[in-house]
């Protein structure tokens, strides 16, 4: 009895300070206005945004992994001769940085399943940032208000390849070395300053002294730091901004739908968060990657047959294979050209592409008004074409970065490969981007046929005369409300009168190219001006002096 009495003071004495600290914290802070505000925050439901989370659950799993493995990497690149475990090494001489890297696989108590572990959430890291910014692409979920959101993303998936490149070149094995071979020729090939920039990077003339340690600095602390930093940055401004949302009865271009924070979207995101941590440690206990041991040490003589980057970067790898021997000597100087272009320039035209898009299509459309509803990507046949020819043109260089592999594979000789390559290059998207317009505008014509004639039903009947009907239900009002809730911008036209300047002219050619091909939907005036009510922006908040 004196015991559940004690436990019971315990327990009121804890409320008690619970709840003057949480006055004390209020006090001082706005805990009760931000708590009030995140508890019926909405979040979305449709599976399409669990792409996010994944990226910012596995990123989490990186940081509790890279964590554990700085308590036992060593960045030096003093070498010594090896005496650890692994047996076939014995006796040779190797860098600090891959000692320390087999001694975490052999020697660490779990250091080999937390290894695999972290490569793989660097993987599925990269991987989702960019499926996410794919699906905020097609959908257009980047339109006003959501520029800012957009760079802060591109941004984020730039930083993470440089963070996943310096860790996949940490342990200094001959397949990492092979890379940083790679980085040195590209660094080297800047017009006038690649001498100076490569000295500086890595201590001294290729391999250097210090770029395995500067890489570990980039990789545990700055870009790290930075990712945080703008991972945070961008959750604010989804809270304030709100999500988009797939069109649906009762959601409209002026409210936000979804489940409130807490319980139910709680739940569901620490069951997501679990299932993403099962399966990266799944996969880095029983599927084997990045086995060091296999390559050795790197040496500078030495390179690794069949080497091939991970994927984010293979890229660049095939721009370098599919680039013509170009050179040019001014003054004593080599330009390579065919090492500045293909990694340098045309990541850097890429990459400001992406940067600027957004804006390049507000401009295009001249539309200046806020945008919640996500497009359904058929409905925008333009810049869905758009979005495919890119991942062609990414994929054509990725199998060009292993183009030696695939010749071996098929029996091609590496040559005819490489000029198969180069036309596809060109070819691929263009073709891509063709066929994926028709399919866009195939697909409209799809749904005018759905609203004019019904869903069909498969039942085929037979008349007295022999004749054969089939039968057609109508489409139920949630398909009906999905495909006419579409909100696409006619093109822009010239003035009748006055002068028309070239900018002006050119932005008319190109909206007229992005929005003149659209197959118009069956709808009543009363339909259209309902569809114009739900997709309009909503009205701008106005002060207490308006």
């Amino acid at each position: 009895m004196p015991l559940r009495k004690r436990k019971a003071q315990l327990k009121t004495r804890a409320g008690k300070a619970a709840v003057s600290g949480y006055g004390a914290m209020d006090a001082r802070l706005p805990v009760s206005e931000l708590g009030r505000q995140l508890l019926r925050k909405a979040f979305p439901d449709h599976w399409s945004f669990l792409l996010g989370e994944i990226a910012l659950y596995s990123f989490v799993v990186l940081l509790l992994t890279g964590v554990y493995l700085t308590l036992f990497f060593d960045p030096s690149m003093m070498e010594s001769v090896y005496t650890g475990s692994y047996a076939p090494l014995q006796g040779v001489r190797m860098t600090q940085a891959y000692t320390t890297t087999l001694n975490i696989s052999f020697d660490v108590r779990g250091g080999l399943l937390i290894r695999q572990i972290h490569h793989w959430a660097a993987l599925v890291f990269v991987a989702a940032i960019a499926v996410h910014l794919l699906r905020i692409f097609f959908t257009g979920a980047f339109r006003k208000p959501r520029e800012a959101n957009w760079v802060v993303g591109v941004t984020l998936f730039v930083l993470a390849l440089l963070e996943g490149f310096a860790g996949y070149s940490l342990p200094d094995d001959l397949l990492s070395g092979t890379g940083l071979r790679t980085a040195a020729t590209i660094v080297g090939s800047i017009p006038v300053l690649g001498t100076y920039v490569e000295l500086f990077v890595f201590g001294g003339q290729f391999p250097g002294n210090d770029v395995i340690p500067r890489l570990y600095a980039v990789h545990i602390l700055l870009v790290p730091g930075l990712i945080v930093a703008l991972i945070t940055v961008h959750l604010m401004l989804v809270v304030y901004l709100k999500h988009t949302h797939w069109a649906a009865q009762g959601k409209t271009n002026k409210n936000a739908v979804g489940s409130p924070a807490f319980p139910q979207f709680t739940a569901k995101t620490t069951g997501f968060f679990l299932m993403v941590f099962g399966v990266l440690a799944l996969l880095g206990g029983l599927a084997q990657i990045n086995p060091v041991w296999n390559y050795g040490p790197y040496r500078a003589d030495q390179v690794s047959g069949n080497a091939q980057p991970d994927w984010y970067v293979g890229f660049l790898e095939g721009a370098l294979r599919l680039m013509p021997p170009w050179e040019t000597n001014i003054a004593g100087h080599t330009i390579m050209w065919n090492v500045f272009i293909p990694t340098l320039v045309l990541p850097g035209v890429v990459f400001t592409v992406l940067f600027l898009y957004p804006f390049f299509e507000k401009w295009v459309t001249g539309d200046r008004s806020e945008h919640h509803l996500c497009d359904r990507p058929r409905n925008r046949s333009t810049r869905t074409g758009l979005g495919v020819a890119a991942i062609v043109f990414y994929a054509v260089l990725l199998v060009a970065g292993g183009n030696d592999v695939v010749a071996f594979s098929f029996r091609v000789s590496i040559e005819v490969m490489t000029w198969i390559l180069r036309i596809a290059l060109i070819a691929a998207p263009l073709l891509a981007f063709a066929l994926t317009k028709r399919l866009c505008l195939a697909l409209q014509m799809r749904d005018r046929r759905r609203l004019t004639e019904g869903e069909e039903t498969g039942q085929v009947t037979q008349s007295v005369s022999g004749d054969l009907s089939e039968s057609h239900r109508s489409l139920s009002p949630t398909d009906r409300y999905r495909i006419l809730m579409r909100d696409v911008p006619t093109p822009l036209e010239l003035p009748a009168e006055g002068p028309v300047s070239r900018r002006r002219r050119l932005r008319t050619v190109l909206s007229r190219w992005y929005y003149r091909d659209l197959v118009d939907l069956p709808a009543t005036d009363e339909q259209r001006s309902r569809i114009a009510e739900r997709t309009a922006p909503p009205e701008p908040v106005r002060g207490p002096e308006d």
